[in-house]
């Protein structure tokens, strides 16, 4: 019986003991709900001005708390209900609601809080766009930029080009009436013109434009945009250009790209007697490396004009005139105006800058023949050049890190 007793009284002790862990965490998660959510008003009230107090000083409260979020709230039709088997169809007020009965009186921004309960707040600062830099940050000395997009149609062979619009263009009056010419070279004689847009240096286009070109001809052509001003005598002012070949975009696939282009100024002296070539020069004095970009021909005096010559440029680094080493760009068909584009970088001490030069040599490859030089640059230190091929160089090594470019006459020494 004594055994039975103290088993009961431990049986019983266990029972008491869970009872009250089970009551202790209902009153705690009890607790933790109420200052969980915050309460701007009880959900019933019999008083309206009651009512508009209330929701008065909550509102106070809100916006000292929470000045910089937008709360998040439960209108009171929702009070109880599962939102998750809330279908489009399901009606949520209903015309018994108390809450939606009209008040007389004038209606506020708080009468229509009246039972609600912020259960969370949104940080708006988190879905705000980025940024577009492209339609404010303009280098100095900017004469204009030009947005513009291309698609390609692999079944028609039609290359759609959308002009879409011109920011900061710099008149050599104060009025501006501007319009675009789209050229798709090595075809300089036809071109696309957009409507001119009346005194304004920020014109939207918004204009299509279709150029037919076979998919194996297109990697070898260049889109060219002239943009012009038209005076009062009705006469064309070039404002600048944009040159983008297409040789470096991938156009498969019916993709659209969307691309802007600062405009340059043409080089509208004459081409010289074997032509110019314009390239970009620049030294990282921390990797040692030398970078040459390669932009662009104009002028060369093509023996052959056709389809079977290629155009291409050869880059050699040279140091004490000995050679150490060299690298080609793509070859161009059948333009005496080729643009490149291309980067290449050669590794040089900073201790051998003054020892080594570079050759920019274009050539011309006809099927079947020998390559002809139709052109040749050095640029490099006093010991190997002077006048305008000496001060590209001078300036590259005064400016560490940044592509000077320049445009250079082309030689016909060996």
């Amino acid at each position: 019986e004594q055994a039975v007793a103290v088993a009961g009284g431990i049986i019983g002790g266990i029972l008491l003991f869970v009872l009250i862990g089970i009551t202790a965490y209902l009153l705690w998660k009890k607790f933790c709900r109420l200052l969980s959510y915050e309460k701007l008003t009880s959900p019933v009230k019999t008083n309206a001005n009651t009512t508009f107090q209330d929701q008065s000083t909550s509102e106070i409260q809100l916006k000292s708390t929470r000045s910089r979020s937008v709360p998040f709230i439960i209108p009171p039709t929702l009070h109880g209900r599962d939102w998750i088997n809330l279908t489009n169809e399901e009606q949520v007020q209903e015309d018994s609601d108390p809450y939606m009965i009209p008040q007389d009186g004038p209606r506020s921004s708080f009468h229509s809080l009246a039972g609600a309960y912020v259960v969370g707040t949104i940080n708006p600062e988190l879905y705000k766009f980025p940024e577009d830099k492209s339609e404010t940050d303009f280098p100095e000395g900017t004469i204009g930029r030009l947005w513009f997009s291309i698609e390609y149609e692999q079944e028609s062979e039609r290359l759609l080009v959308s002009l879409i619009k011109v920011r900061k263009l710099q008149p050599p009056a104060d009025s501006c009436s501007p319009f675009v010419k789209i050229y798709l070279l090595p075809d300089e004689r036809s071109y696309l013109q957009s409507k001119t847009k009346c005194r304004t240096l920020n014109p939207q286009f918004d204009e299509n434009f279709v150029f037919q070109v076979s998919s194996k001809m297109l990697l070898q052509r260049t889109l060219k945009f002239l943009v012009y001003h038209v005076d009062k005598q009705k006469k064309h002012h070039l404002l600048g250009q944009v040159i983008f070949p297409l040789k470096n975009e991938t156009l498969t696939g019916d993709n659209k790209l969307v691309i802007w282009r600062d405009l340059e100024k043409e080089n509208l002296e004459p081409p010289s007697e074997y032509g110019d070539i314009q390239f970009s020069l620049s030294y990282n004095d921390y990797l040692g490396r030398l970078t040459v970009v390669v932009l662009r021909a104009r002028g060369l005096k093509l023996q052959e004009e056709s389809h079977a010559v290629s155009v291409y440029v050869k880059v050699s680094l040279m140091n004490h005139n000995k050679f150490i080493k060299s690298k080609k760009t793509a070859a161009v068909l059948g333009s005496p105006n080729p643009v490149y584009n291309e980067t290449f970088s050669f590794k040089a001490d900073q201790t051998e800058l003054d020892t080594a030069s570079l050759s920019l040599s274009v050539l011309q490859n006809i099927k079947g023949e020998k390559t002809h030089l139709l052109g040749r640059v050095v640029v490099g230190p006093f010991m190997y050049t002077r006048g305008k091929e000496l001060e590209h160089w001078n300036e590259m090594i005064s400016k560490p890190k940044e592509l000077v470019k320049r445009w250079h006459t082309l030689c016909h020494t060996t």
